[in-house]
C-alpha cells in the first residue's frame, strides 16, 4: 500500500488500528472495548494459566482432528469430482452450496445427531473446512493439462500411477491453498461448535468472560485465536510455497 507516494509497510495498518483502539478505550466510548494496552497486559496472565492450558489442549484435539477428516474426505471427493464430470455434475451443486451457506445453523443439528460431546465439536471443524478442500483440490484436478496424462499412458502407467504421480502431484499447490483456507475456517467451527453446543474448551472460557464482563481477558482470548489461525494458515503457505514448482509442469 503506498500513500502519497510513499510505502507503507503491511504492519503500519494494523498499529493504527491498534491506535484507534487504545483511544477509544481509553476516552471509555464503549464499554466493550478496553484499552487495547490492557489487553496485551493480560495476555501473559491468560496464557499461563491452568484454566487456559486445559480448554487449549481439549480444542487443539478437535480441530486437529476435524481438519484431519476433513483433509481426508475433501481431497478425495474434490479429485472424483475433478477427474469425473457426472460426479462434479451431481456434487458441484451442493459442494459450493455449503461452502457459502451460513454453516453456524446446522451445529445444532449436529448436536441432535452426535451429542453434546467432543465429537460434535470434531464434526463441526469438519463441516467447515472440507468444502473449500474438495473445491480447491478439484480446481487443481481441472488445471492438469491433459498432454501429462497422455504421456504417463504412452510410458505404460496404470491409472493409479497416473492418479499419484501425475494428477495428485500437479494439483498439490491447490490442494494446500484448501487446506490453508480449510484451516481458518476450521478455527471458526471449533470457536462456535464449542460455544453453540457444548460450553467446553476455549468456548467455555469465552462464556465465562463474557458473562463476568472480563473484556481485558476476553479480548486477549481473542487475539490468541486469532494469531493461532493465522500462524497456522501461514504454515501451511509456506508449505504451499515450497511445493509450488509443481504448478510449473502445467505451463
Amino acid at each position: 500500500m503506498t500513500i502519497a507516494g510513499y510505502r507503507i509497510p503491511p504492519l503500519a495498518s494494523l498499529l493504527f488500528w491498534a491506535l484507534i483502539w487504545e483511544i477509544v478505550g481509553r476516552l471509555h466510548l464503549v464499554f466493550l472495548f478496553p484499552p487495547f494496552s490492557h489487553v496485551v497486559a493480560e495476555l501473559g496472565q491468560v496464557l499461563t494459566s491452568s484454566t487456559f492450558r486445559g480448554a487449549a489442549v481439549l480444542t487443539l484435539e478437535s480441530f486437529f482432528e476435524g481438519l484431519a477428516l476433513a483433509i481426508a474426505l475433501g481431497v478425495p471427493l474434490g479429485l472424483l469430482m475433478g477427474m469425473s464430470r457426472t460426479a462434479d455434475r451431481l456434487l458441484g451443486m451442493w459442494v459450493n452450496l455449503f461452502v457459502s451457506a451460513p454453516l453456524s445453523a446446522l451445529v445444532p443439528v449436529i448436536m441432535i445427531l452426535f451429542g453434546m460431546g467432543q465429537a460434535t465439536i470434531v464434526v463441526t471443524v469438519t463441516m467447515f473446512a472440507v468444502w473449500i478442500i474438495a473445491l480447491d483440490t478439484r480446481a487443481g484436478v481441472r488445471d492438469v493439462p491433459a498432454s501429462l496424462l497422455t504421456m504417463a499412458r504412452s510410458f505404460g502407467a496404470t491409472r493409479r500411477q497416473s492418479l499419484i504421480k501425475i494428477v495428485l502431484m500437479a494439483a498439490l499447490p491447490e490442494i494446500l491453498a484448501g487446506v490453508r483456507l480449510g484451516v481458518i475456517r476450521g478455527v471458526k467451527g471449533v470457536v462456535i461448535g464449542q460455544l453453540l453446543v457444548s460450553i467446553i474448551g476455549l468456548g467455555e472460557l469465552f462464556e465465562l468472560y463474557s458473562r463476568n464482563f472480563l473484556m481485558e481477558e476476553f479480548w486477549a482470548l481473542t487475539l490468541i485465536i486469532f494469531a493461532f489461525a493465522l500462524g497456522a494458515a501461514e504454515l501451511v503457505s509456506v508449505l504451499e510455497r515450497r511445493i509450488d514448482f509443481y504448478a510449473g509442469v502445467r505451463h
